[in-house]
């Protein structure tokens, strides 16, 4: 027998990030490494714990592989419960056989099995590919104070960013009256951040309807959304203040890695109010030999350090050799970069071996790109990888 719950929330961690190119060839989006020791889907994770929300279920589609494996049981963010918890729902195969999730909305409905054994009066819908720190029970009180069908949280972006973003419109108590998917001439700045809390009863009648019409693209934004715009539901705004990230290209991630460096940094880590909670491979402390010089740097535990590092964010277990230098970079985990190599603008995934006296990437400027070298690749000594250059499993070190 499970126990009923206010509310559960509904992570939709299956995308592609197809933006991401080589960093997601093998991974889902929600699963890509951050800011040292983190990966993108423990922020969502975090939040839900944080705000005292302790049912989640995690939906997985593309490469789920890593992304199962690093959930586990939970345990690292205390959702390692008897009846509830953290559960990974992928698709799969019913009587009428299987279908993968086709939106948003479809991968909810195929999962209303697991909502209603819960018997929740809320169901809250997260995307798990932000960086942001967010209190789900601020917005859960406030949608119950309002007593609404649905509320959107949404961050205030300026005009010239608003045509990126569903807006919504609305009234001085900030009910919407209109919603424009990335309008050409915006009306306003309300930009939605994909976060919804919606009253379950509601939420079900309308995702059961959505699946009955052929034409609908089975998504929030574009049909559940103004669906229920249109039927007089009761739907409001919440406004959210705080640091928000969508890191669904190659230069937001790298923006939001670098966001976390610096006296004063964008986005603070060091919360102890809001901790942010992962799963870690054991490492050795790290070491900073009597040749290196690190600034402005956030280095993971498990690194040996025996040259330069600059403006950088090194995961667990990154070897840099002497006479090597790092700047304005990402290195991903387990990464060794032998003596002399020089690493700028870049970003280095997984498991990869930078040869000696090889130079990736250039100086960061108005006009260079960010050079990506995919996990587990290994380059000869004295290899040049020019700016902006993308390295995946099928490159060719003898091309």
């Amino acid at each position: 027998m499970y126990k009923k719950q206010q509310c559960v929330a509904m992570l939709l961690a299956g995308g592609q990030g197809s933006r991401l190119y080589t960093l997601t060839e093998k991974t889902a989006k929600p699963a890509v490494p951050f800011g040292g020791k983190y990966r993108i889907i423990d922020f969502p994770l975090s939040n839900c714990i944080n705000s005292g929300i302790n049912t989640v279920g995690v939906l997985t589609q593309y490469q789920p592989l890593v992304l199962n494996e690093y959930i586990g049981n939970g345990q690292p963010w205390d959702l390692d419960r008897a009846w509830n918890g953290v559960m990974v729902l992928p698709p799969y195969q019913g009587k009428n056989g299987a279908d993968w999730y086709k939106g948003t909305a479809n991968a909810i409905f195929q999962n209303l099995d697991f909502i209603r054994r819960y018997d929740p009066e809320y169901v809250l819908v997260l995307s798990g590919d932000h960086i942001y720190k967010m209190d789900y029970s601020a917005m859960l009180s406030d949608h119950i104070r309002r007593k609404a069908d649905c509320t959107i949280a949404v961050l205030n972006v300026s005009l010239s960013e608003a045509s990126r973003f569903g807006i919504m419109n609305t009234d001085e108590d900030m009910r919407i009256l209109e919603f424009e998917e990335k309008p050409e001439k915006p009306k306003s700045t309300n930009a939605s951040m994909g976060i919804y809390v919606f009253n379950r009863d509601q939420l079900e009648k309308y995702l059961i309807e959505d699946e009955s019409d052929p034409s609908s693209s089975n998504d929030f934004g574009k049909n559940i959304i103004p669906k229920m715009l249109a039927g007089g539901l009761k739907m409001y705004a919440y406004p959210f203040n705080g640091y928000w990230k969508d890191v669904g290209t190659i230069e937001s991630l790298w923006e939001a890695n670098m966001d976390l460096l610096g006296h004063r940094p964008k986005f603070n880590l060091y919360d102890e109010n809001w901790r942010i909670f992962s799963r870690n491979t054991p490492h050795p402390p790290h070491r900073i030999g009597n040749s290196a010089s690190v600034s402005n740097s956030l280095i993971t535990e498990g690194c040996d350090i025996e040259g330069i590092v600059e403006n950088s964010v090194l995961f667990s277990g990154v070897r840099v050799e002497k006479g090597a230098y790092i700047r304005d970079s990402i290195i991903m985990s387990d990464v060794v970069i032998k003596k002399s190599g020089t690493i700028n603008y870049s970003i280095i995934d997984e498991k990869c071996v930078i040869g000696e006296k090889c130079v990736i990437g250039r100086t960061k400027t108005a006009d260079s790109g960010i050079t990506v070298i995919g996990a587990g690749i290994v380059l000869d000594d004295g290899v040049d990888i020019s700016a902006g250059e993308m390295l995946g499993s099928k490159w060719n070190s003898n091309r």
